[in-house]
């Protein structure tokens, strides 16, 4: 239906809720298929017509302070990016922008294209230019790549999906990324670099997949041809995402098990025997020698304990067979 120019794909699953679609002449439910080159569509009596639609795809430079909405909200006097284009069938609109971010979206009536080029399961690149405060450090740059955590405004928290993020240029007090992104959490990027400290002076979007905003200025638009429509669906070459997940202990399956930090051993040291004995035993919890936290205290504690009460050195050497004494 989308397709047909009936509306969003949501403007339809409401129409079919309410029962206004009917294929070969029975309402359907959520869920039904219908063929349109056998069946019989309609909406409201009327029968949808799909070899009629002629697809277009259009190139727009969004410029501030310009919704990306087809209405805007109440009382909010500000243009949407649709008013900048005449059209006279409905339009889908690829990649939104908040109002005060610019850039490049694409508008179009081919409803099944604008579904996978913003459906985040099909991992479609965006990316951007971003002018931040100070300079973030190479750690912080490494963070927002591996993905924060962000909480929603129904009090969630999710954590945001890796991406790309180049250093482009300093200049004093402001510095220039180059962000690269499959998803598009709500305000993600201004949200992101806030969290990391460096809040956004100037966001632009200059690329939807492979195609680029060059060419056009704020305001301005033009129609696409069939290798840029095809450049849309191709990711940047700049996407190179470490797959490496975040660093993670070894640590045992069961409730027990955890990793004993070396300083927590050496701070309850008092000899150089006893801090031989927490390194080696750090070095054997980091191999799954000791496997869980019961092994560490029968292996590392109980020991250093003892030795402590009894201050007797010879239990610190390798010469000492004990079972409390020999060298982990």
């Amino acid at each position: 239906m989308a397709t047909a120019n009936v509306g969003s794909r949501r403007a339809s699953e409401q129409l079919i809720e309410q029962g206004r679609v009917r294929v070969n002449g029975q309402v359907i439910t959520l869920g039904d298929k219908a063929d349109p080159d056998i069946d019989v569509i309609e909406v409201d009596g009327q029968r949808l017509r799909f070899d009629k639609l002629v697809k277009r795809y259009i190139a727009i430079y969004k410029p501030k302070n310009v919704v990306s909405t087809s209405e805007p909200h109440e009382n909010d006097t500000r243009k949407t990016i649709f008013d900048l284009v005449p059209a006279s069938e409905h339009m889908f609109s690829i990649g939104r922008l908040d109002a005060d971010s610019e850039g490049l979206m694409v508008l179009t009536n081919d409803g099944d294209l604008a579904n996978r080029l913003t459906h985040p399961s099909y991992r479609h690149t965006k990316t951007y230019l971003v002018t931040v405060q100070g300079v973030p450090s190479t750690q912080t740059l490494d963070r927002w790549q591996r993905g924060i955590e962000l909480t929603e405004d129904d009090g969630r928290n999710v954590r945001t999906a890796p991406c790309v993020v180049h250093m482009v240029k300093k200049s004093g007090s402001v510095s220039v990324l180059r962000v690269i992104m499959t998803e598009g959490k709500k305000r993600q990027i201004r949200r992101v670099a806030n969290a990391l400290g460096h809040p956004v002076g100037k966001l632009v979007r200059t690329d939807i997949g492979k195609l680029s905003i060059e060419g056009l200025k704020p305001g301005e638009y033009r129609d696409l041809d069939e290798e840029e429509i095809e450049q849309l669906s191709t990711p940047s070459p700049e996407f190179k995402v470490s797959r490496r997940p975040a660093p993670r202990h070894r640590t045992d399956r069961s409730e027990d098990a955890r990793v004993v930090p070396l300083a927590s051993v050496q701070n309850a040291a008092s000899s150089r025997a006893l801090r031989e004995i927490a390194r080696a035993a750090s070095q054997r919890i980091a191999r799954r020698v000791i496997p869980n936290r019961k092994a560490v205290v029968q292996a590392v504690v109980s020991p250093a304990l003892a030795a402590l009460h009894d201050k007797k050195p010879a239990i610190m050497t390798k010469k000492n067979k004990s079972p409390q004494g020999r060298l982990l």
